[in-house]
């Protein structure tokens, strides 16, 4: 996906706000967040053979650490705005990697984005966060060469896949959902409507 946008956008939005940083995973919580509302299948769990449509939208973000990862919980993040988020992400990722976690901040994730691009990895293939029907997996941004006006010019690329389970999400929700945030990281500005 090409994220020129993106970056632009992150830039003047870490220009205005002095003292915060917005990650790429701030944005990104936003935009899968607003994609869920819109495919409810999506936001759901396959519990005892039984698919349960979640009323809330609570994403998961998978944080490293050096004996292996914790998924700790953004409860409503379809409810907050931007700040919020970055503020809510920023204190589960130190609470996680200074091991004061509480057992509830792990609980009731709906969905799970994977920032593999933070450790180096371009693309990747994440793998679901059971119960939950899908992950979002985000790769690190390259400059790669890209056809802009029927020219090739150099351009920011960010790999993203998306695992879902096929026994409750079919296929064409799945690319709609990805257009989405595809269409979100097109024009980044969108997030501030939703």
């Amino acid at each position: 996906v090409r994220v020129d946008a993106t970056i632009a956008f992150r830039k003047e939005l870490n220009k205005r706000e002095e003292g915060v940083r917005y990650s790429y995973t701030d944005l990104l919580v936003k935009m899968a967040a607003a994609a869920l509302r819109r495919f409810p299948d999506i936001n759901s769990s396959l519990i005892d053979n039984q698919v349960i449509r979640h009323e809330e939208v609570n994403v998961g973000i998978a944080v490293a650490l050096d004996d292996g990862l914790m998924v700790p919980v953004l409860r409503q993040a379809d409810a907050k705005g931007l700040k919020a988020i970055h503020e809510g992400a920023q204190a589960l990722i130190e609470q996680t990697r200074s091991n004061q976690l509480s057992m509830d901040a792990l609980k009731g994730g709906t969905f799970t984005i994977s920032n593999f691009g933070s450790i180096a990895g371009i693309f990747g293939t994440p793998v679901i966060n059971y119960p939950q029907v899908g992950i979002l997996g985000v790769g690190r941004i390259t400059e790669q060469a890209v056809v802009k006006n029927h020219q090739v010019v150099a351009g920011n690329v960010l790999g993203l896949s998306l695992s879902v389970d096929h026994r409750v999400v079919d296929g064409g929700d799945t690319a709609r959902f990805m257009k989405q945030i595809i269409d979100h990281l097109a024009d980044p500005i969108s997030l501030l409507m939703e």
